[in-house]
Parts: C-alpha cells; structure tokens; sequence
C-alpha cells in the first residue's frame, strides 16, 4: 500500500483532476479512500468501480451506480448489491436464482422485495443454507410456508425472522399444528445420530457446525435455538413466550428478559434467576415495574445495578442511591436524559457528587446550573461537565488551576474552548497524553498548540491532518517515519495543490 497515495485520495480538497489520476494507479486500499469521496462524479465512480469489484460493491451500495452501471456477469457482487438496496432488476434476481455459485444465491436470498417466483426457486434450492437465509429476510407469506420446511435449519431462521406472524411463532414454540422436523444440519452429517446422546462429550467435528451442536433423532440443539430465536423475536405472542420463563435453559430465560411486553409475573420470576445476565437484561427493561426494579437494585451482581441505572424507566430516587455504590461512569443515562427542570434543579444540589456527576453528562443544562457545577469541588464533576457548551474560558481555565492533570483532557474537549486555551493546556507541566489528543483534534487548534501535539506520538497523526498546522510542517511531515503520519499530513485540506500534483503519478 502507497501510504502517501491513500493519503491524498482521501484530502478532501484534491483537484478533480489529480482523482483522476489516482482512480488509474489505484490499489484496494486507494480505492477504498476514492470510493468514499462525497465530490466523485458519475464518471469516476464508473471508472472506479471496473478497477475492482469490491470497490463496485461498495459504490453500489453508497448509491453511486445504478442497474444500467453494472453487467451482472462480469460484476455479480455489484450487481447483488445493486438487488439488496432494492436498485437491481427482476431479470438479474432470476439469473442469480439458479446461480451454480452458493453464495450467490444465499446473497439473493437475503435481498427485499424479490419477484414470487424468484422466491418460490429460492424455497426449494437443494442448498439449506439457501432456504434459511430466505426463511430469515422473507415475507410472512413465504415465512409461514417455510415454517412447514422439514429442515430444522429452515424452521430456526423462520424463528428469528421479524416478518413472521404471531401465530406461525407460537406454533414453531409450541409445536401444535407443525409435523416435525425430519433433519439438521448435524444428522445431515452424521449417519449415527445416536452417537451424539451425551453431547457434552461428543462435539461434532464439522467446522461449520456450532460449539454444541447434537442431534440425538430430535435435532436437541436447532430445535434449542430455534426457541431462542422466537423467543427474542419482538412478534412472537407474549403468551407463549411465557410459559419459557421456568425452563431449564438458562439461555431461554435469558432470552425473554429483554422483551418490552413482559407481564408482571414473568418479570418477577425472572428478577431469581440465577443467571446474572438475565437479571442485568431484565434490570434493564422498561417493561419492568417499580417493585421488582427496587428489588433489583440490591442485587449482589455489579452488572445487574449497572443495568438498572441505564433503564429509562428507573425510579430517580432509586438511580441515585445507585450512584454512590455502582460504577456507573460519566455517562448521559436515559433517565438522567428525561429529568424535568424540578428534577434537575433537585439533582444539581444532591451532597453526593456521583449523582451530580451524572447530571454534568447533559449538554443541554440551565446556564445557572452549567455554571454551578464547574464550580464544584468534586474533579469527577468538573471532568463531566467540562465539555458543556457555553462554559467561559475563566471557568474552564479554572478548572485546570484547582485540579490540573485531571481535568486536562476534558477542558480539551469543550467545543468552545479557545485557541489560547488550548496553547494553555498544551504548555501544562505535567503534561497529559490524552490531553494533546483532544487539543489535535479541536477545530479551534492552531499553529502552536498542533507543533506541540506533534511532539506526543499518539497526537502526532492527528495533529499532521489538522488544516491550522504550518504548511512547510505538513510537507515536511510527508516523510515522515511513521507512515501513519505521513498518510494524515497527505490527507491534510491544506497541503499546497503544487504539492499534491507532485506526489500523483
């Protein structure tokens, strides 16, 4: 790879001309920068897309060529990428139905709004893979046909496919109204299916077979995951998933946990169970009421108190009896997120600085309020609220004179910091690494805060992309060591146009 050419294919201000220049030498990796390019014309994505395929691919994708653009025999990835954003042509889905490449038609199958009888070929390819991933993207029509499959494979996409109705999901649960499978992918393997009875013992030696798999005559394992699939499936009947919550799988209990339809009565019998996972799932769920979420909260898993406080529905009292005893992080939770100005106002002035902390994650605060907690002696709140927009440069230089090293970085990150400010925290003794990682990346960096980034080996790249830098500094840096910081000084907007036609063959 041409770390300088991948550099410049991706400046934003290279000069149509020299694009075209690069689109003729490209390689995978330039082509990759060109074919992300907002300003590529018609003409140039044309011309990039018969370099390589998977370049055409990604062209398709983004919209940048249209069914007239692509020859499906000599570009059929193009051409189903074309058919999976709907762009495709019906005669192109028909080719590609009886394709002799597998992975045609799995890709085929999994594309929208394919003719009837396209996807009547597709339900009866030879290949399962084939069928199930037609079964896990189809209609309902076609999804309750294939509900009937006698693969297990088949039955199981059908499970995890939303489009499913209600009622084929109850019966692939409950098996009333189903004849049974008649095969797997492990029995489709193996001709001794017994030999799987103790399955903990007996892994299938098949690489393409799930850790696990067994079939014993029944398809134990796809049927499992089948149930698992339905279980998650936000259109399966809450009824019949509600009988699941006693059963012995630890990984179908988990399954209904997150379910936003959950009735009360699973919700409690959910809040014991012994897996933590599904505790911390159902903490988490705004379906669950406030007796059961109380009950969560003294639950002995760190995981499970998390959880609870990033449900939006959490009671604030109880978030913020949280706050003291459960790593929780400076971030913006969705209740924090929703708390009326009262709320607000009440959180501002709590005597526990971790619950003030999480209010000093909003950006959208009172100017009062914004002021008042950059006056907080507590460093974690002073490093949540830093960032907020409308700080003054006295308050956040005042930040950095009363907790220094603490709070560097993220005073760095306020997108109202000044260009002073910045050289401020760039000349702090001790310096932080971190630190000069923001100040690169700010829009308000200039010349001598970004030559002191470049002395930090983590900020150098970014500092060498950033358009405020020395134009003698960026062409210096284009030979630089480091190819990583080669590669941003040749991507920066302000690299002369003179340079830039030099570096293009």
């Amino acid at each position: 790879m041409n770390h300088i050419l991948c550099g410049l294919a991706a400046n934003p201000a290279l000069p149509s001309e020299l694009v075209d220049r690069l689109i003729t030498v490209a390689d995978d990796e330039i082509a990759t920068e060109l074919a992300a390019r907002p300003d590529l014309s018609h003409a140039q994505a044309l011309a990039l897309a018969a370099r390589a395929e998977n370049t055409a691919v990604h062209l398709a994708y983004e919209g940048r060529l249209t069914s007239a653009d692509i020859d499906p025999v000599a570009q059929p990835q193009a051409a189903l990428a074309l058919l999976d954003t709907g762009a495709g042509l019906p005669e192109w889905a028909r080719r590609f139905a009886t394709d002799p490449v597998i992975e045609r038609r799995e890709k085929l199958a999994a594309c929208p709004g394919l003719p009837p009888d396209v996807t009547d070929t597709l339900a009866a390819d030879s290949e399962i893979t084939v069928v199930a991933e037609l079964a896990l993207w189809t209609t309902p029509d076609m999804a309750a046909r294939l509900a009937r499959h006698p693969h297990a494979e088949v039955r199981r996409a059908v499970a995890a496919n939303v489009a499913t109705p209600p009622a084929v999901l109850e019966m692939l649960l409950t098996g009333d109204g189903l004849p049974p499978a008649r095969r797997c992918l492990v029995c489709d393997r193996e001709r001794t299916p017994a030999a799987h009875t103790r399955p903990h013992q007996h892994q299938h030696p098949a690489d393409d077979l799930p850790p696990g798999a067994f079939c014993t005559g029944s398809h134990e394992s796809t049927v499992h995951d089948m149930w698992r699939q339905a279980l998650s499936n936000p259109a399966t009947p809450v009824r019949a998933a509600a009988g699941f919550a006693g059963h012995s799988s630890a990984l179908l209990r988990w399954s209904l946990a997150a379910r936003p339809d959950l009735p009360p009565e699973v919700g409690g019998r959910l809040a014991d169970d012994p897996l933590p996972g599904t505790r911390a799932d159902l903490a988490e769920n705004p379906a669950v009421d406030a007796t059961h979420l109380r009950a969560l909260a003294t639950d002995a898993s760190p995981d499970v108190r998390r959880s609870l406080a990033h449900n939006p529905r959490v009671p604030l009292d109880l978030l913020t009896s949280l706050a003291g005893t459960t790593k929780i992080g400076a971030t913006l939770l969705p209740r924090i997120a929703a708390a009326t100005p009262a709320e607000v106002e009440s959180l501002a002035t709590s005597p526990d600085p971790a619950v003030r902390m999480l209010l000093a994650a909003r950006r959208d605060l009172p100017p009062a309020i914004r002021d008042a907690l950059a006056a907080d002696t507590d460093a974690k709140v002073l490093k949540s609220i830093a960032p907020h927009p409308g700080l003054s440069e006295v308050r956040l230089r005042d930040m950095i004179d009363r907790h220094g090293v603490h709070v560097l970085a993220k005073v760095a990150t306020n997108p109202d910091a000044s260009p002073s400010l910045l050289e401020h925290v760039t000349r702090h003794d001790p310096p932080v690494q971190k630190a000069f990682r923001e100040v690169a990346r700010h829009r308000n960096a200039t010349a001598p805060s970004l030559l002191a980034c470049l002395t930090d080996r983590q900020a150098r790249p970014m500092a060498a992309a950033h358009p405020s830098l020395p134009v003698p500094v960026i062409v210096e840096l284009l030979g630089d060591a480091e190819e990583r910081v080669a590669q941003a000084a040749a991507a920066n907007p302000s690299l002369p146009p003179a340079v830039m036609l030099k570096l293009t063959p």
